[in-house]
């Protein structure tokens, strides 16, 4: 593979850290952007170049990039460490989706860079029960229900028409099931802090390991089509009381009536009790060539703790995100 540049938003992210790793390894050079010097170290430690910038700092960031060169552009840039009580329209994740989509953007034209990939997610779909079929890419995106969770659908669509309405850049949106694995909220490692589930487990969803994150979005930079999206989901959807259970690997976790968990995080009872949504990856099977090393939770958390298929990028070619 010959080398290429890419610049890398949310490169020390529960995502990001992996792909950053898998794209040097795959014959990149990263440039990451990093808004504190803790963030530039652990590029550095990657094998990364640290871009100095916040990407809600248009100014700045154009600044940084000035004289740099890059083929891609690959946003994994959000701000949900955990959820919170309340939800806004102008929560970070959602500026981040909005304003620091544009300024990247921006930032793709002064580079040069005609690639473009963005972090959606499959919730888009809508926070309700899909029932048992398979919700395809073309179904519809950007489903509002009049509830806390409009505000997450509103920044995924923004972020996704902002990509696809850019004539200078081939942009592919990636709608990832939610995630697990190391550093998100369904964390296997011993000691990290469980996330409440529904006492009857809650609904079905369509989930994605942060590995298979990595290699999908890896799949899509060499193989993904301009002006498409696609699902980057494992084959067996589950509950979400099962993925607790897995990732807690028996040890006991934090259940609690479907009534105290939407009177203690509204968001969690549109997304845990509210939703049903089976996401089928066919097309990124077929155009990507890409399928999930963990077709589902039980091998995902099974796996070793830090084991990345980055550490690869083997024959067959070729994590939730932060700041």
């Amino acid at each position: 593979m010959s080398a290429r540049t890419v610049l890398l938003a949310g490169a020390t992210g529960a995502v990001g850290a992996p792909m950053t790793r898998a794209l040097v390894g795959a014959g990149y050079s990263v440039l990451a952007l990093a808004r504190s010097e803790g963030s530039a170290q652990a590029a550095r430690a990657a094998g990364a170049v640290p871009v100095r910038a916040d990407a809600l700092d248009r100014d700045g960031l154009l600044k940084a990039v000035d004289g740099l060169a890059a083929d891609a552009v690959i946003h994994q840039l959000t701000a949900m460490k955990a959820p919170s009580r309340r939800l806004t329209e102008d929560n970070p994740t959602n500026v981040l989706r909005s304003l620091g989509s544009a300024n990247l953007l921006e930032a793709a034209g002064v580079l040069g860079a005609r690639r473009f990939l963005t972090q959606s997610l499959v919730l888009g779909y809508g926070y309700h029960d899909h029932g048992e079929r398979s919700v395809t890419e073309e179904d519809p995106f950007g489903v509002r229900r009049g509830s806390v969770s409009d505000h997450v659908i509103t920044g995924l669509v923004e972020a996704e028409d902002r990509l696809f309405a850019a004539d200078h850049v081939d942009g592919t949106a990636l709608r990832y099931g939610l995630f697990y694995g190391p550093g998100t909220w369904f964390d296997p490692t011993p000691g990290s802090r469980p996330m409440p589930v529904p006492l009857n487990g809650g609904g079905v969803m369509s989930w994605i390991h942060v590995d298979d994150a990595v290699s999908g979005t890896l799949a899509a930079l060499e193989h993904g089509r301009a002006g498409e999206a696609y699902n980057l989901v494992d084959d067996r959807p589950a509950r979400f009381g099962e993925l607790a259970a897995a990732a807690r690997r028996g040890r006991p976790g934090l259940r609690l009536p479907g009534w105290a968990l939407r009177a203690a995080v509204p968001y969690l009872g549109d997304l845990m009790l509210d939703t049903t949504l089976r996401v089928s990856n066919a097309k990124a099977a077929r155009d990507l060539g890409w399928t999930p090393r963990y077709p589902d939770h039980r091998a995902g958390t099974a796996a070793p703790a830090g084991r990345t298929r980055s550490a690869a990028c083997d024959e067959s070619g070729p994590v939730s995100s932060g700041r």
